[in-house]
C-alpha cells in the first residue's frame, strides 16, 4: 500500500484549550508517532491558532481564526494529501466547497453540538463522513436516535495525553470537593450544564452534615461573575471557593487538595475531566443524564447520581466525605481504570486500529 498521506484539520491544537482540541492533541500524537517512523505523511492546520504548537513537533499552519485563511489552506492541503481527517463537524464544513477533490474524510463528533439543536449541516457532514468517529457509545447513541443516518459511527475512548501518574502529593485530610470545568453563564441554558449551581445549591445540605466542608470551583468562563454572585446569595457562601482558570501545571496540587471531585453534568459526551480526576486517585460524582456511566462507574470509582432527584447528589457527597475509606477505595479504583482504559497508549491503539483499515480501504461509508 503507498504511504498515506494525511490532513489533519482541526479546531486548535493548543494546550489547554478545552475537550474538543484535547481530542485533536491526542491525534495530532499518535500520527505524529507515526509519521517518525516512517508509515504515514502528516500535515496539520489548526484554525485557531496563530501557529501550531511547536511542543507537538507537527509540520503545518495555523489559520489565526480566519474562516477563508482556513478554507483556502484546507484546499491546498487536499492536493498533497489522499485523507483528511477533521477533529469536529464544524471544522469538516470546509469540505462543503471541496467536494469535487473526492478524498476520503473522516470526522469526530462529541457531544452537544451533534445532539439537540444541532446545525444542519454538521449532521450533514457527519453523515457523509467516509469514517465517523464518536467519543462514546452514549454519543452514538444518543445522535443516532435524534437524527439518523449516523449509525456508521465507530467509538473511540479518549484519554489522557500521557501514560504516567501524576507526582505524589500529600493529601490534605480537609473535606473539600472540587469541580473543574468552563462556567458559563446560567442564562444560556443550553450551554450551561457541568453542574456548578447543582453544587452550590445543595453546599447549604452538605454543611449541616459537615459544616467544615468546602466546594473548590476551578475554571473560567463568561458565567463565572454570575456563577459567585448566585454562590454569594445562598447560605453557603462563606464555604464556596473560586480558584477562576488553573493551569496545567499547577492542577496537581488542587486534586492532592481535594476529597472528591464532582461535575453533576447533563451534556457531557464523555468527560475527559472524569478520567484526570482518576488518574489524582479521587472518587468521582457524576450524573446518569450524559455519558459520564460509561466512563465513572456507579459504585465502584464513585457514583452516577440522578440529578431529578435532588436529594441524590448532596447525599453522595456527604457520604464520601464522611468515609474517607470509601473515597479512597474508590479512587484507587477509578485509578486503576485509567490506567486500563484512559491512558495516552490506549487511545492510541484503539485509533489506529480503526484507522488503518480505514487508510487501506479508502472510503468505506459513503452516503
Amino acid at each position: 500500500m503507498r504511504r498515506p498521506s494525511i490532513l489533519l484539520a482541526t479546531e486548535s491544537l493548543a494546550p489547554g484549550n478545552g475537550g474538543i482540541c484535547r481530542v485533536a492533541r491526542l491525534m495530532a500524537r499518535v500520527l505524529g508517532a507515526e509519521a517518525a517512523a516512517g508509515r504515514v505523511r502528516l500535515e496539520a492546520l489548526a484554525f485557531r491558532d496563530p501557529m501550531i504548537d511547536p511542543s507537538l513537533n507537527l509540520s503545518g499552519l495555523g489559520c489565526n481564526g480566519s474562516h477563508l485563511r482556513y478554507v483556502l489552506r484546507v484546499q491546498r492541503a487536499l492536493w498533497r494529501n489522499t485523507h483528511v481527517i477533521y477533529d469536529m463537524a464544524g471544522m469538516a464544513r470546509a469540505h462543503r466547497a471541496l467536494r469535487w477533490f473526492g478524498k476520503p474524510m473522516a470526522c469526530w463528533m462529541h457531544g452537544i453540538e451533534i445532539w439537540e439543536r444541532a446545525r444542519t449541516d454538521r449532521i450533514s457532514w457527519c453523515r457523509n463522513a467516509d469514517l465517523l468517529l464518536a467519543n462514546s457509545n452514549y454519543t452514538r447513541r444518543r445522535a443516532q436516535r435524534l437524527h439518523r443516518g449516523l449509525d456508521h459511527a465507530k467509538v473511540c475512548w479518549l484519554a489522557t495525553e500521557d501514560d504516567a501518574l501524576p507526582g505524589v502529593l500529600p493529601r490534605q485530610p480537609a473535606p473539600n470537593v472540587m469541580i473543574l470545568g468552563r462556567i458559563d453563564s446560567i442564562q444560556k441554558k443550553d450551554m450551561c450544564y457541568k453542574g456548578h449551581e447543582s453544587l452550590i445549591d445543595c453546599w447549604p445540605e452538605v454543611l449541616r452534615a459537615i459544616p467544615e466542608a468546602r466546594l473548590t470551583i476551578v475554571g473560567g468562563g463568561s458565567g463565572r461573575s454570575e456563577l459567585e454572585q448566585h454562590a454569594r446569595s445562598t447560605p453557603a457562601a462563606g464555604a464556596v471557593d473560586f480558584l477562576g482558570f488553573v493551569p496545567d501545571e499547577a492542577l496537581p496540587a488542587v486534586f492532592a487538595r481535594s476529597s472528591v471531585f464532582a461535575m453533576p453534568s447533563r451534556g457531557e459526551g464523555f468527560g475527559l475531566v472524569y478520567i484526570e480526576a482518576m488518574r489524582h486517585g479521587l472518587p468521582v460524582i457524576a450524573s446518569e443524564q450524559d455519558a459520564a456511566s460509561e466512563v465513572n462507574l456507579h459504585g465502584i470509582s464513585g457514583f452516577n447520581v440522578n440529578l431529578d432527584r435532588r436529594e441524590e447528589l448532596p447525599n453522595r457527597i456527604i457520604e464520601l466525605l464522611r468515609d474517607p475509606a470509601l473515597a479512597m477505595r474508590m479512587g484507587d479504583a477509578g485509578r486503576q481504570r485509567w490506567a486500563e482504559n484512559f491512558r495516552f497508549s490506549a487511545f492510541r491503539d484503539r485509533f489506529l486500529g480503526i484507522l488503518y483499515p480505514w487508510l487501506a480501504g479508502g472510503a468505506l461509508h459513503r452516503e
